[in-house]
């Protein structure tokens, strides 16, 4: 089955660039015909940038909205998202799992570029390949990409460097901080994913998280986005089968099942050397998740948010 995942991002691209002005977002063409919309790294962007950006990741395939929680007494801005089609929004498009490197540059990749691209293994084991005339990608980095990023994207895709659209923000602006909180439910369903459970039962997904404080730069903001999932964020998936499965791999989703946890997320970063991949992979995850099965009605809930963690960590 086909979703057309970059048909509908490259539709929602041309909407944004369209807005560009309101949403302080920087349009920029390059020579090649390629398009690099900047959400952070020299335009200002800000929260409605954000939400915009949130929704190329997902490729429109889900609600992004802020919405008023509770933080340390006070009232609290919460990024959620919601999904009638959690796995092709959040795993097929949104989860980043494209390291872009290219010279000098490096970037994170997400978005629907990744389905057609298919470097990673998650693309065979889901079964999923999209050919597209037009690709969207987005990247987390703190610099805009040159004609040489768009050139390895576009040959990697399979599609003209004139039908390539990148979207841009660093993590600590503010669009980059927002769009990072929004993947509580994606972080759910790729702890899901590798740790060996059928993502296809999951019918239809809520996560909601707390919207950091600004950080300034881009270490503290990784620390920061990090803790709002793995120490605020609560998911709630509808999905169908038996109850006995959900029971006995509840406990190894939520951040809790990880040795790691306890701590600000930047102190485990330092911990391992500022590599990523020597942290413990099950720390990955949101606070809390709540299975809801559609042929039971049986709920099963797991794991616990830390609010200590995100008082320190947010510096309140």
């Amino acid at each position: 089955m086909s979703h057309d995942l970059n048909q509908r991002a490259f539709q929602i691209a041309q909407n944004v660039a369209s807005r560009g002005e309101s949403l302080r977002i920087d349009v920029r063409s390059l020579s090649s015909g390629a398009t690099v919309l900047d959400f952070g790294v020299h335009a200002e962007g800000g929260l409605q940038a954000g939400l915009e950006l949130a929704q190329l990741c997902v490729s429109g395939l889900g609600d992004v909205a802020l919405s008023a929680g509770s933080l340390d007494g006070s009232t609290w801005p919460l990024v959620q998202f919601s999904s009638d089609h959690p796995v092709a929004a959040c795993l097929l498009s949104q989860y980043a799992g494209w390291q872009i490197s290219v010279g000098e540059y490096f970037a994170m990749g997400s978005g629907p570029m990744r389905s057609t691209a298919v470097v990673e293994e998650l693309f065979t084991k889901l079964d999923y390949r999209e050919t597209s005339s037009c690709i969207v990608g987005i990247l987390e980095s703190a610099a805009l990409p040159n004609e040489d990023v768009v050139q390895y994207v576009s040959d990697k895709s399979n599609a003209e460097m004139s039908d390539t659209v990148l979207c841009v923000a660093p993590t600590s602006s503010r669009a980059g901080t927002l769009q990072v909180v929004a993947r509580s439910v994606e972080t759910a369903l790729h702890k899901l994913f590798e740790i060996g459970f059928d993502v296809a039962r999951v019918s239809s997904a809520w996560g909601i998280a707390p919207l950091p404080p600004p950080s300034g730069e881009d270490l503290t903001a990784i620390g920061r986005t990090n803790d709002a999932i793995l120490y605020g964020a609560s998911v709630m998936l509808w999905v169908h089968g038996d109850d006995d499965t959900l029971a006995e791999i509840g406990p190894r989703v939520p951040a809790c099942s990880s040795d790691c946890h306890g701590q600000p997320f930047l102190e485990v970063f330092e911990e391992a050397g500022r590599d990523f991949y020597k942290i413990d992979p099950h720390l990955f995850s949101p606070a809390q998740i709540v299975f809801q099965n559609l042929d039971t009605g049986r709920v099963h809930r797991f794991g616990r948010e830390e609010p200590d963690v995100l008082r320190k960590s947010f510096g309140l």
